[in-house]
C-alpha cells in the first residue's frame, strides 16, 4: 500500500482541559462490545470500463485483476488489517461506523470523536435533543474529514434515518453537514451524502443534486425506485442484490420478483440488469451500486455495471485464482452498450415517476425491505445519542 497513509489525525486542539478529554475518551471505549470495526466501502472515483468489447483476453495474472476492467471492485467491509490487502479507494461514513470506533481501545479515527464530544458549540446547546444531533453530526464529520485524506475517491456521509419521510428535514441536514465540511476543508466534490430511497429522499435528492450537491440513495429493492432515482438525477444508486434473492427465497406474491422467476432469472440480478439498462439507456447520469453480492458467480454476472461491492472473501478468492495465458475461456461483460440496446421497456416502465406511481408500483419485497433498512439504521443513530449522551455534564464543568 503505497498511496494510504494509516498515520493517526492530528491531536486534539481546543482549549477543553486535559482531564476533560481523558473522561471523554474513557467513556467512548467503556461501550467496548462484539462489534468489530467495519465501514463500508463505496463510490470508487474510477468509472467502470466504457469499451464496447464485451469479453476480456484472459492474460490477467488473476481473476481479480480481470474482472476489475469490466467494473470497479469495492471491498465490502475493511477492517484496519484489510488496507493492504485491498486499499480502499473510496469509504462511508455512517452510525455504525461511530459505534465501532467507541467500541475499539485505540483507532486512528479516535481523536476525530473525541473532538467533536468536546466541542464548545455543541456543549453551549441547552435542548438535550438538539446537543445530541450536534455531537453525532460533528462526530461524523470529524471521521469523514479523516477518511478523505485516507482514500483517493469519495466519502459518503449517511443522512439521519429518522428523516426519511421528511424531504425538506433531509436537505436541512445535508446542508448543516457540507457547512462542517467546509469548515474543515473538504470540498464537496469529494462528498457523497446517503439517503434512504424514500419518495421524500429521492425528491431530495433530486433538489440537492439541482444544487450540485451529490447524493447515494441506498435501500434501492425495485425498479421503480430506482428509475425514480435516475429521474432525479442521483449520483449512486445503491441496490442490494442479496436482501432480494433472500426474501423471494421465503416469500411470495411480489410481481416484479415473480416475473423474474418466471423467465429463470435470480431476482437480484435482474433488478440490477434492468436499472443498468434503464440508466444508460435513456441517458441518465447516475452510476449503478450492486451490494449484498455474495459469491464469485453473483459478481460475474454483474460485470460491466459501475460498482460492484464484494465480501473479502469472495475478493480474496478472485485474488488467489491464477489465470493461465493460455487458458481458453474469458470473462465476459454481462452489461454493455450491446446489452442496453437489445433491453426493452414498458409504457409503463416509462413513466414519469412521482409519489403516487412510485406508492403503486413497489410491490411488497421493496415495502418490506426499505423498512427493515430504516429501522436498523434508526436504532443506530439512537444507539449513537445514548452513548454520546452519557458525557452530560461534561467533567469539571
Amino acid at each position: 500500500m503505497s498511496t494510504l497513509s494509516l498515520n493517526a489525525p492530528p491531536s486534539l486542539s481546543f482549549s477543553s482541559s486535559f482531564q476533560q478529554v481523558r473522561s471523554l475518551s474513557f467513556l467512548c471505549g467503556s461501550r467496548a462490545s462484539n462489534l468489530v470495526f467495519k465501514f463500508r466501502r463505496s463510490f470508487p472515483s474510477v468509472r467502470a470500463s466504457s469499451g464496447f468489447s464485451s469479453s476480456l483476453d484472459t492474460g490477467s495474472s488473476t481473476e481479480l485483476e480481470a474482472v476489475s476492467k469490466f467494473s470497479e471492485i469495492v471491498p465490502d467491509t475493511v477492517v484496519f488489517d484489510d488496507f493492504e490487502r485491498f486499499p480502499p479507494t473510496a469509504a462511508t461514513v455512517s452510525s455504525s461506523l461511530l459505534l465501532g470506533i467507541c467500541s475499539l481501545p485505540d483507532t486512528i479515527f479516535r481523536n476525530a470523536v473525541e473532538m467533536a464530544l468536546a466541542d464548545s458549540e455543541c456543549y453551549g446547546l441547552d435542548n438535550t435533543d438538539a446537543r445530541l444531533s450536534c455531537f453525532a453530526n460533528k462526530a461524523l464529520v470529524n471521521v469523514g474529514g479523516d477518511l478523505a485524506k485516507l482514500v483517493p475517491g469519495r466519502v459518503s456521509t449517511e443522512v439521519d434515518a429518522r428523516l426519511a419521510y421528511d424531504t425538506h428535514g433531509i436537505i436541512r441536514k445535508v446542508h448543516d453537514l457540507l457547512k462542517l465540511y467546509n469548515k474543515i476543508d473538504v470540498p464537496a466534490e469529494r462528498l457523497l451524502f446517503k439517503i434512504p430511497s424514500t419518495w421524500q429522499g429521492i425528491e431530495a435528492s433530486r433538489l440537492l443534486e439541482s444544487e450540485g450537491i451529490q447524493t447515494h440513495l441506498t435501500f434501492v429493492y425495485s425498479f421503480a425506485q430506482a428509475a425514480a432515482a435516475a429521474q432525479a438525477g442521483t449520483s449512486v444508486i445503491q441496490i442490494f442484490v442479496g436482501r432480494v434473492r433472500d426474501w423471494a427465497r421465503t416469500h411470495s406474491g411480489d410481481p416484479e420478483i415473480e416475473a423474474a422467476l418466471r423467465k429463470g432469472e435470480d431476482p437480484g440480478l435482474a433488478l440490477v440488469t434492468k436499472a443498468y439498462n434503464y440508466i444508460h439507456k435513456y441517458g441518465h447520469k447516475s452510476k449503478l451500486m450492486a451490494a449484498a453480492v455474495r459469491n464469485k458467480q453473483d459478481l460475474f454476472s454483474l460485470l460491466g455495471v459501475d460498482y460492484i461491492i464484494a465480501p473479502l472473501k469472495v475478493l480474496q478468492s478472485l485474488k488467489e485464482s491464477v489465470i493461465a495465458p493460455d487458458e481458453k475461456y474469458s470473462f465476459v461483460r454481462r452489461l454493455s452498450p450491446e446489452s442496453v440496446a437489445m433491453y426493452s421497456f414498458t409504457e409503463l416502465e416509462l413513466t414519469k415517476w412521482d409519489q403516487l406511481t412510485l406508492a403503486s408500483a413497489m410491490g411488497p419485497a421493496a415495502v418490506e425491505l426499505l423498512a427493515t433498512g430504516l429501522e436498523g439504521y434508526i436504532n443506530q443513530a439512537k444507539r449513537v445519542e445514548e452513548l454520546f449522551g452519557k458525557i452530560w455534564p461534561p467533567p469539571n464543568v
